[in-house]
């Protein structure tokens, strides 16, 4: 377990270092919520959205959506915190992982990986496939997954791929689990950068929720402390490196986290009043043009809808 090849000297900065942890977590795991809250409130008036839902009326109907959201970033976060998950949960319950780490760093010290962390993976994991499953079935407009994204993908699993066949006949779990680590430290890096760049073009943040980075940032600073305190009472640095990917996980969410605080108060706050007129024209227009397609099909069934009762009739 995490506690394993060494012991607290202070049991009050171990009582501050579980609290900090378990303040992470939930920042962290609280922070996937309201992007998730906010794809379901945003509605847009989309025949295409409707399609996909199956609404008769189809151009009448008003869909939840995640235009704004950028795809690309939901999508190397997954990949991201499925690498997270494996190495947080190899290291905290694998005797053999902790073995070698001890091994390697010294049998004095203690697992750099806390129950919190093990708990946060679990819960990024599940959140952020909810995530990629509104994006599948919400409106979203004109945008898509990149290619570039795609690739990225594909590039780290089939590296993780790679280090799996080297390390199995050798035996090298710590140096393989570190491998998943090395690549949620990459992906955590090139994450933020597709919804920084997309906030720039746009002028603006809407459609993409900053209580989400409020929590991120409170998440990374109490994740960082959390590594400080037990660092203080073993009087050793060894976590900070011998978890190198905790570490700068910590750091570039901080970074961007001011990165995308700053878009959101102080280079682009009038735009998020601005943007949706210009968002209802674009989906009136898609209404129309939904419309024109329908009366030139001859469609065999004629709606009608009683607004007073909200019944829809259908006749033959």
């Amino acid at each position: 377990m995490a506690g394993q090849g060494s012991s607290w000297n202070s049991t009050p900065l171990q009582v501050l270092h579980d609290v900090l942890g378990w303040i992470a977590f939930a920042s962290w795991s609280i922070s996937f919520y309201p992007q998730v809250i906010l794809n379901f409130r945003r509605k847009s008036f989309s025949s295409r959205g409707a399609v996909r839902l199956k609404k008769p009326l189809f151009w009448l109907a008003a869909v939840c959506s995640v235009v704004g959201l950028n795809f690309d970033f939901v999508v190397l976060n997954l990949t991201k915190h499925s690498s997270y998950l494996i190495y947080n949960a190899s290291v905290f319950f694998s005797s053999a992982v902790q073995r070698q780490y001890h091994q390697k760093f010294g049998f004095d010290q203690m697992i750099p990986v806390a129950a919190n962390d093990v708990a946060f993976s679990i819960h990024a994991v599940l959140l952020t496939a909810i995530t990629l499953f509104q994006i599948a079935i919400y409106e979203r407009g004109h945008q898509k997954i990149s290619r570039t994204a795609t690739a990225i993908v594909i590039v780290a699993w089939l590296a993780a791929a790679v280090c799996v066949f080297v390390a199995v006949p050798h035996h090298k779990w710590l140096w393989l689990v570190s491998c998943f680590n090395t690549v949620q430290v990459v992906m955590t890096v090139i994450k933020y950068i597709p919804q920084a760049v997309m906030n720039f073009k746009r002028k603006s943040t809407i459609g993409w929720s900053i209580g989400n980075i409020l929590l991120d940032l409170l998440g990374g600073v109490t994740n960082y402390a959390q590594m400080a305190v037990q660092s203080i009472d073993q009087k050793s640095w060894v976590n900070f490196y011998g978890n190198i990917g905790k570490t700068l996980l910590s750091l570039v969410s901080i970074f961007f986290d001011i990165l995308f605080i700053l878009q959101h108060y102080v280079l682009y706050p009038s735009k998020e009043k601005a943007l949706p007129p210009k968002l209802d024209a674009v989906s009136k227009e898609r209404i129309l043009k939904s419309s024109e397609n329908a009366h030139s099909d001859n469609v065999r069934h004629k709606f009608i809808f009683e607004h007073s009762s909200g019944t829809l009739h259908f006749q033959h």
